[in-house]
């Protein structure tokens, strides 16, 4: 009986305290009664003492904001601004003690007087330079950045010191007398314990701080010829105060300190000219400098930016490509035209010869770089070294540097521009090996090719050579950048290039054989090449030669995936004419490395070897999609190596659920706004109050997805703006999956897509107008309907008012409503839903949608961002699809790699696949590079260390962690023979 009293009493009690504790009680509680600073409140003193150090030297801030700015971006800005005016109506926080209007009244207020001020200043100091009166030095105009950063230090400091002390000019009847030894006596043994003592009632050590270390420094009557320009501070005394304040503020005093410090410093610097740091002798400041030196890179181009001008001129480059020139007009035709011989086996601009006569010959393979300078630079540098050093298997190998490099198209990504080839392509390639120093980079070459002096005949020259194919990338603006860099270029950083036409054939030793393909956008050779190489092969490949077709496209794995036949002119030069003399297929595009060989059978093999090599430096591709690839021409194959291995690129693609927001934030731009069309004709719900009847938790939420459902509906019916933007997005959803799949299951997945954005778009419109509503409803918002006038801490605003002649206060105002944007979309939604839509005022709908923008964009972006990449996610590894789109979207740019190829004395050619898993992000001056004596006129190539620059960590420079990560030798053929023997591969 006693027990169920006790119970009864307990939950009577707890009862009683749940109703006692409603939203207005605990507002009223935690809101602070009694006048400014709050008693509870805990700043550090120490911000504004640390404030002080940013002006021992303007370089400071500088540093700093830009440290800052490389892992944080400048649109933060916006997200800390609608934060914290959010957070600012919250009890909890303005239970802190911390007024954020009154803080942001007052950091305006300081930052405008200031960057005025100092701007005065400048001006001042300049003509004084101008006239004569101070040091040459003073010439150089001063950053106007440097001079906000100041400026807004500054503020935040006088911000922090008010909120700590407040803007006491006297104290009256003071607990804590002043002691001259106040500073010192803090760390006396005797005074220790009650130091500590005082540091545990915080309350009376902050008394004493303000008071011993941040008092006044005197009244306007010390100082006549200020008494019209100082602010002054309020008197705090116990009872009432007789008269006004005649005591400088403490604020006004710790910002005069702040300016004094600042200019002092500046003429210091600027007059003498030298600054207040110790400086360093002149052989110390050069490695220093040499040690901060850092490549300038481009980052991995970013292919769902919003923003991002190239993507654009991207865009229309390939459409205007794809209309004007496929079909129209073909540069290799003009090509053709222009040759000087008739018959396609003479012409010397397409055939090379000069490596025929060799013994031996070392060349590589690389494709799809200039994308990420990180990557690209990572490849280039190996390709550079004299020699790399590998292992394989128990033994050792030393790789020699090859005589020849083959790029497989694709140069610099997005699209074909000077800027994207020097900065992506070009400038990677400079920096892992020089060019010449007499060649000059705006020089054409006319007549190619353009040896070096002492040079006569190609056969001379011994240094590296570089032959180039283009891509689709560099057909996008019909090869004209293609045709003016490489054709007309004769050096690739330390490469020489004698190349005078977008394809090629070269007789290498040992009657092995390359060409050089050009597909354009076709995806097939032309007519004029086709002729070229036919005529090459009758008159002059051997019937017991080997060749190596060089093409971008790897048309064997894109065909099989599509579902298409392609490059028929290309199979009709492999079957009819060279009949199983194509020992091996190269190609790119795909930026993975995979091999397929073929299984040994009695039907006719038409070539033996297909490689994909397209790891040069650009994101990387999947390689689980084409795993399943196993017949070309009839003839079966299997998969030999491939890198990464299906298993990791499978678990490579969980990066998009994960990642796609951090790797893509600028896709937040057309994501928010996509969701804010979707939702924009359903704002404002006015009717939620059977939200709010239900007592439990089940009960609200089937109210809520009720709603949700009839929301939905509504729009079908009435919302014209989000209907057609859905109808709008799902058109665009059903064309963007790929034409693989049949139409129905295109329009279904296109359709579960949208779907899934729509209904994520409803539910964080109705969250929005539920937590606005809640927090209309316990007077957290919209307490009043005109602009609240806010307050003036410091007495500022009268002074500035005078100054000013009235301008100051209105646009502080204005600043200030703008800065609460809850208030004001709160305010806005009640009178329009009192009043109607129909009838509110355009301007006041405008403000309205545009405060909810604020809000819905910045929710809106993480979740669209999560449903995108889980539909990438789910369509690559479970359908197959986006290969292309679902790994762009990651934009890795680890697993790059390259091949190396070796034709042997013997005849046979082994083939080495060297990769490096993790490229390196930091650089640094290499300084066995830096040390290397070099003679004037020594060439480059033959440097024991050719790159500039190399890893920050000596672990993850690529040449300490390339690896071999596939190696076979293809059997030089006897006689001529269709059918493969397995002693053909190992």
């Amino acid at each position: 009986m006693g027990s169920c009293l006790s119970e009864k009493r307990q939950q009577s009690g707890a009862s009683a305290l749940l109703e006692s504790l409603n939203m207005e009680r605990v507002r009223t509680i935690l809101a602070h009664p009694y006048p400014y600073p709050h008693e509870h409140s805990r700043h550090a003193v120490i911000a504004v003492v640390v404030g002080c150090f940013f002006f021992i030297s303007s370089d400071n801030m500088h540093t700093l904001i830009h440290k800052l700015d490389t892992s944080v971006k400048w649109w933060s800005m916006y997200v800390g601004w609608i934060l914290v005016a959010a957070v600012y109506h919250l009890p909890s926080f303005q239970s802190m003690g911390v007024d954020m209007r009154m803080n942001l009244s007052l950091f305006m207020t300081i930052y405008v007087s200031s960057i005025l001020f100092l701007l005065v200043f400048h001006l001042i100091f300049l003509g004084l330079w101008y006239i004569g009166l101070v040091s040459r030095v003073a010439g150089k105009r001063p950053e106007f950045l440097t001079i906000f950063q100041n400026c807004a230090v500054l503020s935040i400091a006088c911000c922090v010191f008010y909120n700590h002390c407040g803007n006491r000019a006297i104290m009256g009847d003071k607990t804590f007398k002043r002691r001259n030894s106040s500073w010192f006596k803090l760390w006396d043994k005797e005074e220790r314990n009650t130091w500590i003592a005082q540091f545990i009632r915080m309350n009376e050590l902050k008394d004493q701080v303000c008071s011993s270390w941040f008092a006044p420094v005197g009244s306007a009557s010390d100082y006549p010829l200020l008494s019209k320009w100082v602010i002054y501070g309020e008197i705090a005394c116990n009872g009432p105060c007789p008269g006004s304040s005649d005591g400088i503020s403490p604020i006004y005093s710790l910002w005069a300190t702040f300016i004094g410090l600042y200019i002092a410093n500046y003429v210091v610097e600027r007059s003498t000219g030298w600054a207040l740091t110790h400086p360093l002798p002149e052989k110390e400041y050069e490695k220093l400098k040499k040690k901060q030196m850092k490549p300038d890179f481009l980052d991995m181009v970013p292919w769902y930016s919003g923003t991002s001008a190239d993507l654009f001129k991207t865009v229309f480059d390939l459409l205007v490509s794809v209309t004007v020139f496929v079909g129209r007009f073909d540069m290799r035709m003009m090509q053709a035209a222009m040759s000087r011989v008739q018959d396609g086996s003479k012409q010397d601009d397409l055939l090379y010869d000069h490596f025929g006569e060799r013994d031996d010959l070392w060349f590589d393979f690389m494709a799809d770089t200039g994308d990420g300078g990180n990557s690209s630079y990572s490849v280039a540098r190996l390709l550079a070294q004299p020699s790399l050093r590998v292992q394989s298997d128990s033994s050792v190998l030393n790789l020699p540097r090859a005589n020849l490099l083959i790029i497989g198209g694709d140069l610099a990504y997005p699209n074909p521009s000077a800027f994207t080839y020097k900065r992506r392509f070009f400038r990677p390639f400079e920096y892992a090996l020089q060019p010449p120093t007499w060649y000059k980079d705006e020089h054409i070459a006319v007549n190619k090719p353009e040896l070096p002096s002492g040079i006569s005949t190609l056969k001379e020259y011994d240094g590296p050579q570089c032959f180039v194919i283009p891509g689709n990338h560099d057909w996008f603006d019909g090869l004209q950048t293609f045709m003016r860099y490489i054709c007309h270029k004769s050096w690739l950083g330390g490469w020489f290039m004698p190349q005078k036409k977008s394809y090629f054939a070269m007789q290498l030793p040992q009657r092995w054989w390359i060409f050089g393909l050009d597909l354009a956008l076709h995806g097939d050779i032309d007519v004029y090449q086709f002729k070229f190489f036919s005529e090459l092969i009758m008159n002059k490949v051997g019937d017991n030669d080997s060749v190596i077709i060089v093409t971008h496209e790897p048309s064997w794995l894109l065909d099989w995936y599509w579902n298409d036949v392609t490059g028929k002119n290309v199979s009709h030069l492999i079957r009819e004419f060279l009949k199983g003399r194509c020992k091996l297929r190269v190609a790119g595009d795909l930026h993975h490395y995979m091999r397929h060989s073929c299984i040994p059978s009695d039907k006719t093999t038409y070539v033996q070897h297909l490689l994909v090599n397209g790891c040069g430096g650009a994101f990387l591709h999947p390689t689980h999609v084409f795993s399943n690839f196993n017949k070309l021409y009839g003839t079966s194959y299997e998969c030999k190596a491939a890198y990464p291995s299906c298993e990791d690129s499978s678990r490579i693609a969980l990066g998009n659920i994960l990642k796609f927001r951090k790797k893509n934030w600028q896709f937040d731009f057309i994501g928010g706004i996509i969701y804010f069309v979707l939702a924009f004709s359903m704002f404002p719900q006015c009717k939620l109050d059977h939200l709010f009847k239900d007592d439990t938790f089940t009960g609200h939420l089937k109210s809520f997805f009720s709603t949700v459902w009839d929301t939905f509906i509504y729009m079908l019916g009435h919302s014209y703006v989000s209907l057609v933007g859905a109808l709008l997005l799902l058109a665009a959803a059903i064309a963007f999956v790929p034409s693989k799949v049949s139409r129905k299951r295109r329009a279904i997945i296109g359709f579960l897509h949208v779907s899934s954005h729509l209904a994520a778009a409803i539910v964080l419109m109705m969250l929005l107008e539920v937590g606005v509503e809640t927090c209309i409803r316990h007077k957290l918002l919209a307490t009043s309907v005109e602009s609240e006038h806010f307050p003036d801490p410091t007495g500022l605003r009268a002074r500035i008012e005078q100054w000013t002649f009235g301008l100051y206060p209105a646009c502080i105002k204005y600043l200030m409503s703008a800065f609460d944007v809850p208030e004001v979309m709160a305010v806005t939604r009640n009178d329009m839903c009192t009043n109607g839509a129909d009838t509110f005022p355009r301007v006041g709908a405008f403000i309205y949608y545009a405060s909810v923008f604020l809000y819905f964009w910045f929710f809106s972006t993480p979740v669209v961002s999560l449903i995108f990449g889980s539909y990438l996610y789910i369509c690559i590894n479970w359908l197959h699809l986006h290969f292309d789109e679902a790994f762009s979207s990651l934009r890795i740019a680890n697993y790059k790699a390259f091949t190396r190829f070796h034709i042997k004395e013997t005849g046979d050619l082994e083939v080495f696949t060297l990769a490096v898993d993790k490229v390196p992000k930091d650089w640094k001056l290499d300084p066995d590079w830096d040390g290397e004596l070099r003679q004037p006129q020594q060439p480059n190539h033959l440097r024991e260390f050719p790159s500039k620059w190399t890893a920050a960590s000596i672990q993850q420079d690529p040449v300490s962690t390339v690896r071999i990560v596939d190696h076979f030798v293809i059997k030089q053929t006897d006689k001529l023979d269709l059918k493969p023997t397995n002693n053909q591969t190992s």
